[in-house]
């Protein structure tokens, strides 16, 4: 029900984002061309014209917006993280519009040899207008959907356990109420929660009070989500409800394995759990390498007139390299050589070695801080994805080739072979981090900590922490 609630919420806001790309567009041609907001030098062109930007506007859209998490489970956050997300695929979805333009010149009459240029203002328009419709139309379409989950589709859930488990699963409940869900309250044996309330919702009684509940509160679910060794529990409390006009949901005491997106797989009806699953395969593999190739291809030739000016603004600095080169390891662990702009003195790491980067780091030049903070030191790495050995938006950070890696690193991080899965994406702030100095990194911090970060990487590739 859950995942058939996220394809519905996905498809409105799919909809809802090309109705907000036609508005946006016919508006805009109406105020650069009709109302003139700004004068035109020239004629006003045939709307047909333009009309062969709108296949490309309908479909470049949606794929930066699915790429950049839009089309996703929203979770805990919030409308301004939202609205973020939603700039910045608009802002490259504009980007590769007008890099596109830059390169495709159609004659302006059949047999002329002018070339007919689409207006700048009509795009520049266009983009804004479209910005405001789709976090408008957003934030219009997600509270009817919640309005009409509460009203029609409500589902009431009361929760057995009130341990670490229960709470877990009851905080993404409660994330995703504009889909209908309702945590009503929990039923557990410890004494010291009796009459308790966590996460705003009351214990309202033992697990052997579950029939009394279910009597007296309307509920539509109950999920039980109870430790490992209260198997015994488990199984009374799955006898007591079998019987009643509710839906009955296990929740088996291995969130631990969410950290590595373990996922439940049918072998003759008998639930086998897979720990080590590629995340994509098959023709998503190849969609997501050809989308890949696109933008990266793209990005570079927009982005190839501001290569030579940093390339010059760094050289003059020190006279040093421009280019900063380090081994990664990507796909299968195999290695790889990831570029970036220099924004460090000149052999910085001679006598440390690779080291990790600290706040206010006193390795880097001034121009190296403003590179850092503007996350311009990265854009070489689009060559990487161009390659092959990188991606765009999914897949893990770029990890530190094996000879680079902490001794240690094997018992701090014993799940970093699960990230050798997928081609590293371009990289974030958290990659690369220094290694804790215990592993429940993957186990007890791991499930608030990942759901922090997978949510902030969800857009466009910023700054890494090593440099």
């Amino acid at each position: 029900m859950i995942r058939q609630r996220h394809r519905i919420t996905a498809a409105v806001l799919l909809v809802g984002d090309l109705a907000a790309s036609l508005a946006a567009f016919f508006l805009a041609w109406f105020l650069r061309f009709e109302i003139e907001v700004v004068p035109m030098t020239k004629g006003a062109p045939e709307l047909g014209r333009y009309f062969d930007l709108l296949p490309v506007i309908l479909v470049l859209y949606p794929i930066v917006f699915y790429f950049h998490g839009l089309y996703r489970p929203r979770g805990s956050s919030s409308r301004v993280d939202e609205a973020v997300a939603v700039l910045s695929g608009v802002l490259l979805s504009t980007v590769l519009l007008s890099g596109a333009l830059a390169w495709y010149r159609p004659a302006r009459e059949p047999g002329s040899i002018e070339p007919f240029t689409f207006s700048r203002v009509f795009l520049a328009l266009f983009a804004g207008l479209v910005l405001v419709l789709m976090i408008g139309n957003r934030v219009a379409l997600r509270g009817l959907l919640r309005s009409a989950s509460l009203h029609v589709g409500a589902q009431r859930i009361l929760v057995v356990g009130a341990g670490k488990i229960g709470l877990e699963i009851s905080e993404k409940l409660l994330a995703h109420r504009d889909h209908g869900f309702e945590v009503v309250g929990f039923l557990d044996d410890d004494p010291g929660k009796q009459g308790r309330s966590f996460l705003g919702r009351p214990v309202l009684g033992t697990t052997r009070d579950v029939e009394r509940v279910l009597a007296e509160s309307p509920v539509d679910q109950v999920y039980v989500a109870l430790p490992v060794e209260a198997h015994k529990k488990m199984m009374r409390v799955v006898q007591a409800v079998g019987s009643e006009l509710v839906e009955v949901k296990l929740v088996p005491d291995i969130l631990q394995y969410a950290a590595i997106k373990a996922t439940l797989e049918d072998l003759d009806g008998t639930p086998v759990i897979n720990l080590t699953q590629v995340p994509l395969q098959g023709w998503n593999s190849l969609v997501k390498r050809l989308v890949d190739l696109a933008l990266s291809a793209a990005g570079l030739l927009v982005l190839l007139p501001l290569f030579p000016l940093l390339a010059l603004a760094i050289w003059i600095e020190d006279r040093g390299p421009i280019f900063y080169k380090q081994e990664r390891m990507g796909l299968d662990g195999r290695p790889f050589w990831i570029w970036k702009f220099r924004s460090m003195r000149v052999d910085a790491e001679a006598s440390t070695g690779p080291i990790w980067a600290v706040q206010d780091d006193p390795r880097r030049t001034r121009l190296g801080g403003l590179l850092r903070r503007w996350s311009l030191d990265e854009l070489p790495q689009l060559w990487n994805v161009l390659k092959g050995d990188m991606s765009l938006g999914l897949g893990p950070g770029p990890r530190l080739a094996r000879q680079h890696l902490d001794p240690q690193a094997p018992r701090v991080r014993p799940l970093l072979h699960r990230e050798l899965v997928a081609r590293p994406r371009l990289q974030d702030p958290l990659d690369d981090h220094p290694p804790r100095p215990a592993p429940q990194r993957a186990l007890s911090r791991a499930r608030p900590a990942r759901s922090r970060r997978l949510r902030r990487n969800r857009g466009s590739p910023r700054l890494t922490r090593w440099k």
